[in-house]
């Protein structure tokens, strides 16, 4: 018996189900904004992967980039230095908000959130760790207990010292106080409740700057100038988690440079890497300073890898040589103005949100209510699949049915026009479902997953 396998047995013999549900077809490529499964059919990637092939799947570039890096090195011993760590640590310094200036690379978003959050800890000499509801910053230690989008039940206590501050979402106020229009109360309610309860061994506060998993929450202004005081008022830092909102997927490098609010500390990951795992964390000369003379340690079988620090660097370049910033506005209030055409024909979507090409978009049973249509939810983006197009669904039971769209900065009108076609053929299909079925026959989809729907359609 050999080790070479044919790949063609059904996947779940062999595989362990980690989550979300899985598409039925073996995928077979990817290219640009779309991929193709092995029966041959073509689906518009209106998610980007797992919101990581931030430039197009396969983007020439990046592949020129794995191609070199298989004539020079692909992995060194974690105390050598390759070229590419050194460039792209130079790239990020010329780009990030000032002071932040040095970095340290590594796989994932949950490493990139744990490596701050110990650098916090040992900065400020405590171990309280604030996070915003709706957060996800990881599945890992601290990191997944400061996330609270979902997958917290079934696996016994988190880290000690985390806390949750209430997002401020002003279609679902999670404190019953605002209605469509947030004035903070969610955040000074927080901190009273936080100061109540810490023992003074202060830390930081984690905080995505557009709180996607947890339905594309957009702060309203001032809100993080404000959240940037409170921390500096009990001598926490400040930790932007940006995975999903830097690199141009809201038309600006970073959230951070158009907030105009600089944290002590910048996680970034997914939209880096152009779907090769890279993530990193950025911080000032004093933290860092600081930190190594305390004994900060980070040191991991991949930490500095030549091969994905050479792939972030070829993202950089692709979005500054094709100008994807400005792409990314533009294609954004493009997709903006068909979601808002949508929402004329269609009663049930009762908000839409977002910035660039990061949106969200809610489903309502009455827009006056706003009780979420979860099953409308799981049965149009099961639907939407099978016409062609990928989309993310997050589903919480009390906070709303969103859907999550970030397709490729490469995106085109065409792909978007395709998108609200197939987007709008769907729903209207499925509202005809419900309505013509059995109340008895309703659909009561998982509500906590944030994957593709596993419903049936009739």
């Amino acid at each position: 018996m050999g080790v070479q396998g044919e790949g063609e047995a059904d996947f779940s013999e062999h595989l362990i189900r980690y989550g979300g549900d899985v598409y039925p077809e073996i995928v077979e490529k990817a290219q640009g904004c779309y991929v193709w499964d092995a029966a041959g059919k073509k689906i518009l990637d209106f998610t980007s992967g797992q919101m990581c092939a931030t430039v197009g799947h396969n983007h020439p570039n990046i592949v020129a980039a794995i191609k070199k890096s298989c004539d020079t090195a692909l992995h060194l011993f974690s105390g050598m230095i390759p070229r590419s760590v050194v460039q792209l640590a130079d790239a990020l310094a010329r780009i990030v908000p000032k002071p932040l200036k040095k970095s340290l690379f590594v796989n994932t978003g949950s490493e990139s959130n744990e490596a701050a959050i110990k650098m916090a800890k040992l900065y400020t000499g405590g171990f309280e760790v604030m996070g915003l509801g709706g957060s996800w910053h990881g599945v890992t230690g601290t990191a997944g207990s400061v996330s609270f989008a979902s997958d917290r039940k079934g696996y016994g206590p988190g880290m000690p010292g985390t806390f949750i501050l209430p997002e401020p979402n002003a279609y679902r106020c999670p404190i019953k106080h605002c209605r469509d229009k947030c004035d903070r109360t969610c955040m000074k309610v927080g901190f009273e409740l936080y100061d109540a309860q810490s023992t003074g061994a202060r830390a930081a506060v984690v905080a995505e700057p557009i709180i996607s998993a947890g339905g594309i929450i957009v702060p309203p202004d001032g809100y993080f100038d404000a959240l940037q005081q409170e921390t500096q008022k009990r001598g926490m830092l400040l930790i932007f988690d940006e995975a999903q909102t830097a690199f141009g997927r809201l038309g600006h490098w970073f959230a951070a440079s158009y907030l105009n609010v600089t944290p002590d500390i910048m996680t970034v990951s997914k939209t880096l890497g152009g779907g090769i795992p890279l993530a990193g964390v950025i911080t000032t000369d004093a933290i860092e300073d600081t930190c190594h003379r305390r004994g900060f340690s980070f040191y991991t079988s991949h930490v500095s890898d030549p091969l994905p620090s050479a792939v972030g660097l070829a993202v950089l370049q692709t979005i500054e040589q094709e100008h994807l910033l400005t792409r990314s506005r533009e294609m954004g209030e493009y997709l903006a103005a068909g979601l808002k055409d949508l929402q004329q024909r269609h009663e049930e979507i009762g908000d839409i949100r977002g910035m660039g090409l990061l949106r969200g978009i809610e489903l309502v049973k009455d827009r006056e209510t706003r009780e979420p249509h979860h099953e409308l939810g799981a049965l149009t983006t099961e639907r939407c699949l099978q016409l062609g197009l990928s989309m993310n669904i997050r589903r919480r039971p009390e906070r709303g049915s969103v859907w999550r769209i970030a397709p490729p900065l490469t995106v085109k009108r065409e792909d978007i026009d395709l998108a609200m076609t197939i987007f709008d053929q769907a729903l209207t299909e499925m509202k005809s479902t419900i309505a013509g079925r059995p109340r008895s026959g309703t659909i009561a989809p998982d509500l906590e997953t944030g994957s593709r729907s596993r419903a049936s359609i009739p």
